[in-house]
């Protein structure tokens, strides 16, 4: 293991915090190293936030939840637990992290980052990834949320993303908003390839009432959609998405009924060129390729997403669907799905509401 004393520079994927025996990279790394002396390349930040991805919340509470009653000092234990022994956040089951919230506390002389001592930033690269340590046992937390109050310190690479915190919003709003800024860029990045070959596509997110799905259906109508359609799961989220006035039309369906999505899709206005995959549940592949036109797109954002049964689906019913996956980086994502907040009334009241 190398040290910062023995090497002018870090490798920038932080391969040097790797503890693990064998070439892997943080991400996919059991255990990281933790040492708040930085290497060259590096940033230090003093973490005030954590937002734990959806995925990985739920499934916390759904296994220490009996009787309709969540142990939430369990789930803290368990998050405690998770960055203690792997020296990130790294839920084992479902594979995600989240991001932070913190104070650039020291910059490495080399950093490429453009960061200074002072800011107040959000990363927008995964817990997965980035060594983490917990100072306060997260006593501030009350289990209940994914946003979760902590003092303690996290470390950027040289190949990290941060960006720095708005001065105009709250900072939990930002974090919720920067937490998902990957989703709304990437539609709207494919909502315009289809525009610049003459053609407005209809385009359907799964869980259009969520962060992530409110965001990329103000994308889609801001890039040029046809028609947007919401898909929710439940009347309340319906009577929300359509207050909200971000929809053309707005449905309710269980996005684990591949018929039941289809049929949904398919009377509001579908099938949908574009199809958009933004919940947190597993089990929504088949319905997300019945919804889509042939020759359409999926983009699957969830990281309760099952790759291989979305490929394997697609083949089972010969669909001709092209199948993207969402990786949460879009240069410029950050700056953009901000402007979404700002400019859509409807997308700032739907993310208030859940803060």
């Amino acid at each position: 293991m190398t040290t910062p004393t023995d090497v002018r520079s870090g490798d920038p994927t932080g391969l040097h915090r790797v503890l693990d025996d064998g070439g892997v990279l943080p991400q996919a790394a059991q255990r990281l190293d933790t040492r708040a002396e930085l290497w060259p390349d590096e940033v230090r930040i003093r973490v005030e936030r954590l937002n734990l991805d959806a995925a990985s919340f739920r499934q916390l509470e759904r296994t220490h939840t009996k009787y309709g009653e969540t142990d939430t000092d369990a789930v803290r234990a368990e998050v405690l637990d998770i960055v203690a022994t792997r020296g990130k956040m790294q839920n084992p089951v479902t594979g995600s992290g989240g991001m932070l919230v913190g104070t650039v506390e020291e910059v490495g002389p080399e950093s490429p980052l453009g960061l200074s001592v002072g800011d107040r930033v959000a990363t927008l690269v995964s817990l997965t990834l980035t060594p983490l340590v917990i100072e306060d046992g997260l006593a501030g937390w009350d289990g209940h949320s994914e946003q979760v109050p902590c003092d303690g310190y996290a470390v950027l690479f040289g190949r990290s993303i941060a960006a720095v915190i708005p001065d105009d919003l709250d900072p939990a709003l930002s974090l919720s908003v920067m937490d998902v800024c990957g989703a709304p860029a990437l539609t709207r990045r494919v909502v315009e390839e289809y525009a610049a070959r003459g053609h407005a596509p209809v385009v359907a997110v799964v869980g259009g009432a969520g962060k992530s799905g409110s965001l990329s259906l103000a994308a889609a109508r801001s890039a040029g959609a046809a028609r947007t359609i919401g898909v929710v799961p439940r009347l309340d989220e319906h009577d929300l998405l359509t207050a909200a006035g971000i929809a053309d039309a707005v449905t309710i369906a269980d996005a684990r009924d591949p018929i039941a999505l289809r049929d949904a899709v398919t009377e509001a206005g579908g099938p949908a060129d574009l199809t958009v995959v933004c919940v947190d549940v597993p089990g929504c592949e088949g319905g997300a390729i019945l919804a889509t036109a042939e020759g359409g797109t999926v983009i699957f954002f969830s990281m309760a997403t099952s790759f291989s049964a979305a490929a394997l689906g697609a083949e089972g019913l010969a669909a001709d669907v092209r199948m993207l996956v969402g990786n949460g980086y879009v240069p410029g994502h950050a700056a953009y799905a901000m402007e979404l907040l700002r400019a859509d009334a409807g997308v700032r009241s739907l993310f208030e509401r859940r803060l």
